[in-house]
This record gives C-alpha cells, structure tokens and sequence, in this order.
C-alpha cells in the first residue's frame, strides 16, 4: 500500500512538473509574439493635428521592437520631435530628439542588425541606418512600397494599423536633407535640436505625444 501511494503521488507530480514546464514555454512564446498598439498624436503643418497607430511586432524585428517600446518609455522622449524627412512617394523619417544632450547619449546605444523577416511595404515602420549595426532612434515609415529597401538591410518591426490618411498629411514641402537637398541637416539637428528646425525649418510636422494603447482602445489590424 505505501508504494502504491508513493507511485501515485510521484505520477501526480511528473505530470504536474510537465504542465508547468508546457505553461512557462506557452508564457515565453506568446511574450515573443505579442503585438504592442501604440498612437501618436501628431501636430500637422496646417495647425490642425491627428493621430495614427501602429502595431509593434516583436516577431519581426526583436531588437528593433524592443528599442522602439524602451522610446515610448523614456519620459519626454517623444515630445516635439520632428519628421524632418519627408519624401513624396517614398518616406516619413523621425526620432532625432529635439534636445542634443538627449541625442548625444542615444547616438552611443547602437544596436545590431535584425534579419528582414517581412517587407518594406507602404505604412510599415523600420529603423534608419548608417551602415552595419548601426541603429539608434531614427526610423522611417514607408509611404509606398518599398521592397527594394529590403535587400539593403531594412527591418520592419511595425505597421500602420489606423490613420495612414493622417501619415499622408505629414509636411513634405521641404523635400531632402542637405547637403543633397534644401531640408534640414541631420548633424545640425543632432547638435542644435528644436532650436535649429524651428528658426529654420518652422512648418515641419511634429511628435505631440506617443503612448501604449490598452485593450478596447485599438482594432487589430490584419
């Protein structure tokens, strides 16, 4: 009678260490899957302001996922950023800070490379680069289909889920960055902040606010 109690309970024990084990794998990997919503709340050139959301998607592009969400995190990150590249039929780039002492720290918090798991289509979203390894806090959203992009190392981690009309509205007019254009220079936008796009560059639309969406606040996209 006691082994038969003993082979009970341990039977109970094996198959309850198997299901903790199967909840703790469950956990993991639908961590490493769950989809983030996010709005910004955008100032338009026109006075007036929108917003859009987006899907994060950790699956995608963890690392750049994971840099994105620790953006919308950090206090104040966000506020009056420019789109300060803005191309017609081709990109809406952002997320230099508009304070150069926060850039300074930034621009040392490079991360590596993901591999390009989906494609640079209109409405994603995918960090800049300056080469192999390189990402900081620039990233860009796809105007148009860009999947040429995605040979050259692109890695999307997010989508436009809701208010690409708004995207569409974001200020354009100044076309290309110096030296190769008339916009705004990235160097001076690095050391001179705010400051120096609205005295030079005033019509630019801007980052008001970013936050994380809760559940009922948002519509999956598909």
């Amino acid at each position: 009678l006691p082994y038969y109690v003993k082979a009970i309970t341990m039977g109970k024990l094996f198959h309850f260490l198997l299901a903790l084990l199967a909840s703790f794998l469950f956990i993991g990997a639908s961590r490493g899957e769950e989809i983030v919503p996010v709005q910004f709340d955008v100032q338009l050139n026109s006075g007036e302001s929108g917003s859009f959301v987006i899907e994060v998607h950790p699956e995608w592009a963890p690392l750049g996922a994971e840099r994105f969400i620790e953006l919308v995190n950090t206090d104040g990150f966000w506020e009056g950023i420019r789109f300060f590249r803005v191309l017609k039929g081709f990109v809406a780039q952002f997320g230099i800070s508009g304070d150069p002492s926060v850039s300074a720290i930034w621009r040392k918090k490079e991360l590596k490379d993901d591999p390009v798991v989906v494609s640079n289509e209109r409405g994603y979203l995918s960090f800049a680069t300056a080469g192999k390894n390189s990402r900081t806090t620039q990233m860009f959203i796809n105007l148009v289909d860009n999947e040429f992009l995605d040979g050259m190392g692109f890695s999307p981690f997010a989508k436009v889920v809701q208010g690409m009309d708004v995207v569409n509205q974001i200020y354009a007019d100044y076309g290309e960055g110096a030296p190769s254009g008339h916009g705004p220079d990235q160097g001076q936008i690095q050391s001179e902040g705010n400051a120096y796009l609205e005295s030079n560059f005033p019509y630019l639309s801007y980052v008001k606010a970013v936050k994380i969406l809760e559940a009922g606040e948002w519509e999956r996209g598909e």
